[in-house]
């Protein structure tokens, strides 16, 4: 039965009347705060929004004033993206009018055509962009398998001058990138690292690291040290314990240090642009220095975004459950 308390001279309040009294004012204020949010991500995601539209305008649609919000689309961005081109001669150009009409052409090669070009081969994106997923990928790997050691070491061991050692280990985020660029171009040359895999690999896990040795130290400063105690008296080796006790337990850690780490490798563009020039390009200073035969090809820029932007997407989808759980992974107490 419900319990009954007085709220006045005579008269009592049942529990389910003090809950529908606040469940009103709750409810309007819980509407509220969806409300903001639904218009910040909105708001946020207005650069996105007129990149995915730029990316199947015409040229002459993405260079409209005042921008236009209905238009006929097209794969005229994605056409220039992926492929090489050249003007078609007006030898050349009763040819390919024939093979369009009898359907000889593909729709790639029909699209460039009706833009006075033929395709002459694929463009470097689609390896600029693998470049992106080996480097950004093995990086990623690299710095949070390091970060979750030195992380744990930090959290549950007295080291010598601890505090002094997390600052050094901070403070090598602290020059911006253009700044060391040039030294480490130098050395990279004389070592052979320039243009590089390998080279671009070791220098992302190393600009990674320090930020995630601080992200997965504070994660693992929130398990409970009873629970190791616990595994220990049990009989468990210390390595054993790490990896049945506190693995498990700092996966959301570990998710939410892999998103932020693979955003750095992913956007980084001032290391990829310097120590870059073929081989190991990436995608961000390939797609920022696309020009055609008549000025920068916009819709070819939006829409290798577009593709730049989707491997972040699905991971992060792919972790959201971990994302979120990391917002109460302070609950636990000891």
């Amino acid at each position: 039965m419900a319990s009954f308390e007085e709220s006045g001279p005579g008269r009592p309040v049942t529990e389910s009347t003090r809950v529908d009294k606040v469940n009103p004012r709750s409810r309007r204020i819980g509407a509220l705060r969806a409300v903001l949010v639904l218009a910040i991500a909105l708001f946020m995601l207005i650069p996105v929004f007129v990149m995915g539209i730029t990316a199947f305008k015409t040229r002459s649609d993405v260079v409209a004033s005042p921008p236009l919000l209905r238009f006929k689309p097209t794969l005229e961005g994605f056409v220039f993206l992926l492929t090489e081109r050249s003007v078609v001669t007006a030898g050349q150009q009763e040819e390919f009018k024939q093979k369009a009409e009898t359907g000889q052409m593909s729709l790639f090669q029909r699209i460039a055509f009706e833009s006075g070009q033929e395709i002459t081969g694929p463009s470097d994106y689609v390896g600029r962009l693998k470049n992106s997923l080996i480097i950004a990928g093995i990086s990623t790997i690299a710095s949070v398998g390091l970060a979750v050691f030195a992380g744990y070491a930090f959290s549950r061991f007295p080291v010598k001058g601890k505090d002094d050692l997390m600052f050094f280990i901070l403070s090598t985020r602290m020059l911006p990138a253009v700044v060391v660029t040039i030294p480490i171009f130098l050395m990279y040359r004389q070592i052979g690292l320039h243009d590089t895999h390998l080279g671009m690999i070791l220098l992302y896990t190393v600009f990674n690291l320090s930020f995630a040795v601080w992200l997965m130290k504070g994660f693992i400063d929130e398990i409970p040290v009873e629970y190791e105690e616990a595994a220990l008296v049990d009989g468990y080796s210390r390595i054993q314990a790490f990896f049945r006790i506190v693995l498990p337990q700092s996966v959301t850690g570990i998710a939410a240090t892999t998103v932020f780490c693979l955003m750095f490798a992913w956007n980084e563009y001032a290391f990829a642009l310097m120590l870059t020039s073929d081989k190991a390009r990436t995608a961000p200073p390939s797609i920022a220095t696309m020009l055609g035969r008549g000025g920068i090809e916009w819709s070819a820029i939006a829409a290798g975004s577009l593709g730049f932007l989707i491997p972040v997407v699905i991971v992060v989808f792919a972790l959201r459950k971990y994302l979120l759980r990391g917002i109460t992974f302070g609950a636990i107490r000891q």
